[in-house]
């Protein structure tokens, strides 16, 4: 991973990451000097408090899963390590509510159960009401493996704060809260797997440290940077597989530490590591989704996806399962998980109603599809359009490498391929069904190839001036039926012109395909002959050579290439228009 960072300084990376939670969450308040966030006194009645933490690069947890019906207080230690005794005590003893009793939840790592056990013997030496429910649901570590020491706390234990927080909310004892805790400490399992190791602030890069390699995955990676189970070449399918093996398999001895059948009731969190891009994350979980279904008959009745507990940047995710079981508290997994909260972290905001109540229906067909679009009376022979169209489409596949080469220079490379992916679906219509002998009908089924293989900026810019077309045609249409000319087509394209200033600033000179359209427009406007227009096209091509552009990615680009290279849009407009005008001859 990159050893970039806006912000190097450590301590004042934590410090200021802690302190943005008060802004972004008015319920709560910061300890500097102990680096605990906690629950603002007036912000809830008083009930059993949840306090947590352990150290920072985590976010959101802990920090920010303070807040009502969540955590009561976290205690942040610096970067990958353990808060001290201290810290817990102080949070303990004087920023949370005492007089309820505390439960303490703490993931499994040495240093972490030693200060945040000290602190819990301190209070309950200082007769506090207080219990600790130490989290170790990470499965990438065995029993062998564990021994003594036993699983690793990862991402399944913001599970814990969410359900323990609610029932704390709703004014439960400490022995019902602590008793709810322990029983979703036991219920759950997660595994994480990631691409690469993360790098921390501050800290100088490691000559020669090992690093995955391209194509390689870790399974079961710490969220420490901690080596996991196994290094594979897998791809997401593949590694879903593995990971929920893990999880679930019964017959591996050393890690069926939770046996799940497609009867129980399961909660399924997937947890990015906070590298991976939402986009990302969601084929990530329909994945898991699917394969879950698929190879063990499970259906999660509640599906959590998003970012809860992270390692820094790390370009990985977990994926975590509860077995919802009775909490014999009187409060059910679900009920719990499904109460509302206000914290800035927890991110799942479906309601029971919703999870319960499923909407069903869709809207697969309907109005909008473009079906009641009437004839505009203008008549011509659909071979001859098809003819010559087919000749233009042609040019303009022929171009597509020159215009490539063009927008490499100039743009993103991608506007020749765009192109030429419209011209060839546009054939493949005209080609196979199109005997339409209305012009503006015609157009109507071209125009909805344009939209649905054209993307981008250049897809958009002519989706809108071919529909606006269509409407110019429609718009001196009369009724009945009659050859179309030069004129209409002219009067059309220029209300087409008129349209498309709408939603864009293009004009002549500013390089973009407005230089090769404005000349054609206008000049059929003016002389009625497509050779001409044509023409005008061409020229007005050739002249965004040298041409600095005012719109468009070009802009973002800089350099020197626009004074090398036409305008690819224009170059690629003006060679289908030049082609039409040969076909047309």
């Amino acid at each position: 991973m990159s050893s970039k960072h806006f912000i190097n300084d450590p301590t004042k990376l934590v410090d200021t990451a802690c302190k943005s939670i008060t802004y972004t969450n008015p319920n709560v308040a910061f300890d500097a000097e102990n680096k605990v966030l906690y629950l603002r006194p007036d912000a809830a009645p008083s009930q059993v408090s949840i306090v947590s933490g352990g150290g920072s690069g985590h976010e959101p947890s802990f920090g920010a899963f303070v807040g009502p019906g969540l955590l009561s207080g976290a205690v942040a230690g610096t970067i990958f390590a353990s808060p001290s005794a201290e810290q817990v005590r102080r949070a303990i003893f004087s920023r949370v509510d005492t007089s309820k009793g505390i439960l303490v939840v703490v993931m499994n790592y040495t240093g972490d159960v030693l200060n945040f056990g000290m602190a819990v013997e301190k209070a309950k030496a200082a007769q506090l009401n207080c219990e600790m429910v130490v989290m170790g649901d990470d499965v990438g570590v065995g029993r062998e493996k564990g021994g003594k020491v036993g699983r690793r706390g990862i991402a399944g234990t913001v599970l814990i704060h969410k359900i323990a927080g609610a029932l704390a909310a709703s004014g439960a004892s400490l022995k019902d809260v602590h008793k709810a805790a322990q029983t979703v400490a036991d219920n759950t399992v997660s595994i994480g797997s990631s691409l690469s190791h993360v790098h921390v602030p501050g800290r100088a890069a490691v000559e020669g440290e090992e690093e995955l390699k391209q194509d390689e995955v870790e399974i079961g990676m710490g969220i420490h940077n901690e080596a996991g189970a196994s290094r594979a070449k897998a791809d997401l399918p593949t590694l879903v597989k593995t990971m929920l093996e893990y999880l679930l398999d019964q017959n591996d001895k050393d890690r069926a530490f939770l046996n799940v059948s497609s009867s129980d009731e399961t909660v399924l969190l997937i947890n990015n590591l906070g590298g991976v891009s939402v986009l990302e994350l969601g084929g990530i979980t329909t994945e898991v989704v699917v394969q879950l279904e698929k190879d063990y008959g499970i259906k999660p009745v509640r599906i959590i996806a998003g970012t809860f507990m992270t390692s820094l940047n790390g370009l990985g995710f977990s994926i975590s399962i509860l077995k919802a079981t009775d909490l014999g508290v009187g409060k059910s997994v679900l009920e719990l998980l499904d109460a509302p909260s206000e914290a800035a972290g927890w991110a799942a905001a479906i309601s029971t109603k919703t999870w319960s109540q499923k909407p069903s229906q869709t809207r697969d067909t309907g109005a909008g599809t473009g079906g009641d679009n009437k004839p505009c009376g203008f008549q011509f022979d659909p071979k001859h359009a098809t003819k010559a169209l087919n000749d233009a489409l042609n040019r303009l596949i022929k171009a597509e490498p020159d215009i490539t080469r063009y927008d490499t220079v100039v743009g993103d490379g991608d506007c020749g391929i765009g192109l030429k992916r419209g011209a060839e679906g546009i054939q493949k219509y005209i080609n196979g069904t199109s005997e339409q002998p209305d012009a503006a009908l015609y157009l109507d089924k071209v125009i909805e190839i344009v939209e649905n293989t054209m993307d981008g900026t250049s897809g958009a810019l002519y989706a809108i001036f071919l529909n606006a077309l269509a409407w110019g045609l429609r718009q001196q249409g009369n009724g009945g039926s009659k050859q179309i000319t030069p004129d209409v087509w002219a009067n059309a394209l220029n209300t087409a012109m008129e349209s498309l200033a709408k939603y864009t600033p293009a004009k002549p000179g500013d390089r973009t395909l407005v230089d090769a359209l404005a000349p054609f427009v206008e000049q059929l406007k003016a002389t009625g002959d497509v050779q001409k227009a044509a023409q005008a096209a061409d020229e007005g091509s050739k002249s965004t050579k040298g041409m600095k552009a005012s719109l468009g990615r070009t802009v973002y680009v800089g350099g020197s290439g626009f004074e090398e290279v036409p305008d690819p849009g224009a170059y690629g407009l003006a060679e289908f228009l030049s082609g039409l005008a040969d076909a047309l001859k």
